[in-house]
């Protein structure tokens, strides 16, 4: 029987990426990554929560080195970009770049994968965030899933664990629709790059949440998520 991993961190992108395939792919692992990063509590306290309603086993797990090697403002004390700062978004992807995060974070994915037979790999990689973050992309995921045909070994399901990014495809105000057309939880949403137990409404992770919601006409949503 087929069976899945996703890496999740509670964001629109992966939690909408497990409501898809969670039964399609037999999604029963979730891992969440401490990096040190400003919202890692609140991404963690998420993603229990996300796991207990879709009833999958989640494991968090640390990274303290990637903090140490991190400068951007995603992690340090430097203040996150907002505003007009969001106008240049090459310039605002470097504020808050981890060095090889989704690399890691995959290449991790697929020791747990080669190690207990895991199929697939679900990453929440889509079109908008693919445009400013090569990480994001088709080509990276296809350059994995060449990389796990040398670094995993065949299991009895399948030749090795591949990659599979549902959202690829999506712009942020399509994954919203997705969400509320397949009924996907988005009151569990956390995706705040400040942290705090509650979205800041200013940052570019809820900057392109909001649009979307409101591209959406998702009310209720906003209240409930947004401070104001």
């Amino acid at each position: 029987m087929i069976k899945s991993i996703i890496l999740l961190s509670a964001g629109l992108d992966s939690l909408v990426s497990l409501g898809l395939t969670k039964d399609k792919l037999n999604i029963t692992l979730a891992l969440t990554f401490d990096y040190g990063q400003k919202s890692a509590q609140d991404e963690i306290n998420a993603s229990e929560k996300i796991c207990k309603y879709y009833n999958i086993e989640h494991k968090v797990i640390k990274l303290d080195f990637l903090k140490e090697i991190t400068q951007t403002s995603i992690v340090s004390d430097k203040n996150l970009p907002s505003g007009h700062e969001l106008d240049n978004p090459q310039e605002s992807a470097k504020s808050v770049w981890v060095p090889n995060r989704n690399g890691l974070f995959l290449n991790i994915a697929g020791s747990y994968a080669d190690s207990y037979g895991f199929d697939n790999i679900i990453i929440g990689a889509n079109k908008e965030e693919g445009q400013t973050f090569p990480d994001n992309t088709q080509d990276f995921i296809d350059a994995v899933n060449n990389e796990f045909l040398y670094s995993t070994m065949e299991n009895k399901n399948s030749a090795h664990p591949k990659i599979v990014a549902p959202l690829i495809n999506y712009v942020k105000n399509d994954i919203v629709m997705l969400a509320l057309s397949e009924k996907i939880p988005l009151e569990m949403v956390m995706s705040c790059y400040r942290g705090g137990g509650r979205h800041c409404g200013i940052c570019e992770s809820c900057t392109r949440l909001r649009h979307a919601l409101e591209y959406n006409h998702a009310d209720k949503y906003i209240k409930l998520l947004f401070d104001n």
